[in-house]
């Protein structure tokens, strides 16, 4: 019944064009993957508490206000940050009232109604990770999740750009959908070792003598070993894919895409070994972190691609003269 409310007033709206959904889509990628580096920014500029209490950025009120105890930068950063939730929002809202007025099928609504449930989510893990003093823990999961809302948000930029009426189309072998899978697990696993390696790091967030972060304790040497390891696992399943798709011919859409993410990876690889040897600048964390959102948004690309939505032509029928 609610629902039907909802739709009923959708109906009043301007009909948006493909090209218009498949734009608004787009702002959802880049605002879910454009967080993500802002919240880096947050961490190294250690203005993670710049507004120490959530949801207002100080106790009565939602705005930085003048205090010695917190430098004006941290809380401009931070409130920045908390500013670009509103875009992030106001992105995923928009693609909802797109899809809903469209009369998109069934999976691209689904994928629409999770941007505005991911951002949800995302905003009660932000406020958890205030109310604990930026625990190690959290921040890892705040960004874990920001990953996993950048590979659905692609996902459904791609889903918005097949035709409704089409069929389900496999373009490559079952193997290699499964190879691909098992590329975007292992990326999980690098994205989790990276989560780990920021925990024991110098970026804590914070510099407070009075309320020191919690560190992750574990030798951060060892942690940078096991995130190169894993991508290097992941690099190497990139590749071997590569030779997969290439053996049982791919499209020119399939080949685009597993060249772009094989490009990013390998400068994403580069960013981490400059950062070991020069003792994690702070530049650079913002611009991994950013990396690593395009890794997971070129993963989820190549995902979605081989497996389409082709419009069919009706068979031309001859008619035959008999006698």
């Amino acid at each position: 019944m609610l629902y039907r409310a909802f739709v009923g007033l959708v109906d009043r709206l301007p009909l948006p064009s493909l090209r218009t959904q498949r734009l608004v889509a787009l702002a959802v990628i880049l605002s879910q993957a454009g967080i993500s580096v802002t919240g880096a920014i947050v961490r190294v500029t250690a203005s993670g508490l710049g507004c120490p209490t959530w949801p207002q950025c100080f106790p009565g009120s939602f705005t930085p206000v003048g205090v010695s105890e917190v430098p004006v930068l941290h809380q401009t950063v931070e409130f920045g940050n908390r500013l670009l939730t509103f875009v992030v929002t106001l992105c995923a809202a928009l693609i909802v009232l797109a899809v809903v007025r469209a009369r998109r099928r069934k999976e691209v609504l689904v994928y629409a109604w999770l941007m505005p449930g991911g951002t949800v989510v995302q905003a009660i893990i932000g406020g958890i990770t205030v109310r604990t003093g930026l625990l190690w823990w959290t921040v890892a999961v705040h960004l874990l999740a920001s990953m996993v809302m950048v590979w659905l948000a692609v996902v459904l930029y791609a889903k918005i750009g097949q035709p409704d009426d089409g069929i389900d189309t496999v373009q490559v072998p079952a193997p290699l959908r499964w190879l691909t899978a098992l590329s975007g697990v292992a990326l999980a696993g690098v994205l989790i070792a990276g989560t780990l390696v920021t925990a024991a790091g110098p970026h804590a967030g914070d510099k407070s003598i009075d309320r020191p972060v919690a560190r992750l304790e574990v030798e951060i040497v060892t942690l940078v070993h096991l995130h190169s390891q894993l991508l290097i696992g992941y690099l190497a399943l990139l590749i071997g894919l590569a030779f997969g798709l290439y053996a049982v011919g791919i499209t020119p859409a399939i080949r685009k895409r597993l060249f772009v993410l094989l490009g990013i990876v390998l400068a994403q690889a580069l960013v981490g070994v400059v950062q070991y040897f020069t003792d994690v600048p702070a530049a650079l964390v913002a611009i991994h972190v950013g990396g690593a959102a395009a890794c997971t948004a070129a993963t989820a690309a190549l995902w979605a691609s081989l497996r389409t939505r082709e419009t069919v032509a009706a068979p031309a029928v001859t008619a035959a003269a008999t006698h």
